[in-house]
């Protein structure tokens, strides 16, 4: 084989090789998604493309069903895809009352008594083949969830080689890539008011898990060693139901865990727990997480009354006077999904409708108001953003594509087969949507 042969075939290679890391990722930040909101808690993958049209017989690479129920995102690292699901085996337990037996409560909520499996399912990413499953646990949950929730609605998180899956009351359990269980913890059991269901995901930072527990028994925030599960520190809350995922700053050389709910939004220090500052103004049920902003943090706010507010991280103590809040404004909040922040624009729905609201993330000025988003009536799931667009995910399968503008600028509407209450994924140039049923992969 001659020299021009070499060179050319070095090339060939070389294309290969750069093809097969765009399609099957690699461990590189922007090929990945490892938590809720993204590798950076924003809901933002700062180098991604993905597709901006697709539907059932376009654009998607694979679908793949997931048995049981679950509205935690999809997470991907690498050339995996973790989810989390439980599956109702349909085991009764004779001991414990029917649902068709038990008194009516809120919403008709009822408790379960048949046995359902917690499990941890690994998903090849280029194919959507399942490479393992593991049952963390399987038992009877000690009690019902809202119908448009359900038990498997916290995101797994994954960090340092291995997989960090939440099931609340169900459990805590860590495994490496492969499914190797490394350990487990039970934490304990949450009351959640009117038994609406779990939802908070954890958050890791620094070899800690940091995991937030808002309900009607006592609350608390607890931080645990990712390499063991045991606590290193665990603080009572003064808060009912709230369901709002931790961010993470880190000012002044001190790490801040920030937590958004009904009577405070707080500060921890990382390292021990001790209370940093505090602030007052959020309304009922706190869902969405906050958002941070260099020296700033953005929590909202959308049950029985809104709330939006840009605190700063840099005082101590109790900062609740008005002249400490850079700005607030009171309408037009989400309920159950979390706003994004892109180009310094703060994208955000009304309560759990498809009416789009835009501000100035600097100024809290109002840039779009309560604005009409066509062919999405409800929605659950929180927007993302990527490449000079932001993806919004309605209920009955609907995925506008818009500009981020002062005026509402669709680019695409794109319809699949399904109901999606799960938040988005996007890594590489993959948007990934899990349904009611099926896990999309979206790609060119």
């Amino acid at each position: 084989m001659n020299s021009g042969h070499h060179e050319r075939y070095f090339v060939l290679f070389l294309l290969i090789g750069i093809f097969s890391t765009a399609v099957c990722g690699t461990s590189h930040a922007g090929e990945n998604w490892t938590q809720w909101r993204g590798n950076h808690n924003t809901g933002v993958a700062e180098s991604s493309s993905p597709p901006i049209t697709w539907n059932e017989n376009r654009n998607v690479r694979w679908k793949v069903a997931i048995d049981g129920n679950g509205s935690s995102t999809p997470i991907i690292f690498g050339q995996r895809i973790f989810v989390l699901t439980a599956i109702d085996t349909g085991i009764i337990d004779p001991t414990l009352p029917k649902p068709e037996d038990q008194p009516m409560r809120v919403f008709g909520i009822k408790h379960p008594n048949t046995e359902h499996q917690f499990a941890v399912i690994c998903l090849d990413r280029k194919t959507g083949k399942e490479l393992w499953r593991e049952v963390a646990i399987q038992k009877v949950p000690h009690e019902g969830h809202h119908g448009d929730n359900d038990f498997a609605s916290s995101s797994p998180v994954v960090a340092d080689g291995k997989v960090f899956a939440w099931f609340g009351s169900a459990g805590f359990y860590c495994y490496d890539l492969d499914g190797n269980l490394l350990w487990k913890r039970d934490l304990g059991i949450a009351k959640m008011g009117a038994a609406l269901g779990e939802g908070c995901s954890p958050v890791f930072h620094d070899g800690k898990l940091i995991v937030v527990r808002d309900h009607q028994g006592q609350s608390t925030i607890e931080a645990l060693s990712a390499s063991s599960g045991k606590t290193l520190w665990k603080k009572q809350r003064d808060e009912g139901n709230a369901w709002a995922t931790p961010v993470v700053a880190v000012y002044d050389g001190t790490t801040q865990v920030i937590t958004a709910a009904s009577n405070f939004v707080r500060s921890y220090d990382l390292k021990d727990g001790s209370l940093i500052w505090q602030c007052s103004g959020l309304t009922g049920n706190a869902t969405p997480c906050p958002v941070l902003d260099g020296k700033h943090v953005i929590v909202m706010s959308g049950y029985k009354g809104h709330c939006v507010m840009r605190i700063p991280i840099t005082h101590t103590g109790d900062i609740s006077e008005m002249d400490k809040v850079i700005w607030k404004q009171t309408r037009g909040t989400p309920y159950v999904p979390s706003p994004v922040l892109y180009e310094n624009m703060l994208f955000y729905n009304q309560s759990n409708q498809g009416i789009w609201t835009v501000l100035n993330a600097t100024t809290g000025e109002v840039v779009m108001d309560r604005t009409r988003l066509p062919g999405i009536a409800n929605m659950y799931s929180s927007p993302v953003a990527a490449n000079g667009h932001v993806y919004v995910t309605g209920r009955s399968g609907t995925t506008l594509v818009l500009k981020p503008e002062s005026t509402l600028s669709v680019v695409s509407s794109n319809s699949l087969d399904e109901r999606f209450d799960s938040s988005p994924a996007i890594a590489g140039d993959e948007l990934y949507l899990r349904g009611e049923r099926f896990l999309y992969c979206i790609a060119k």
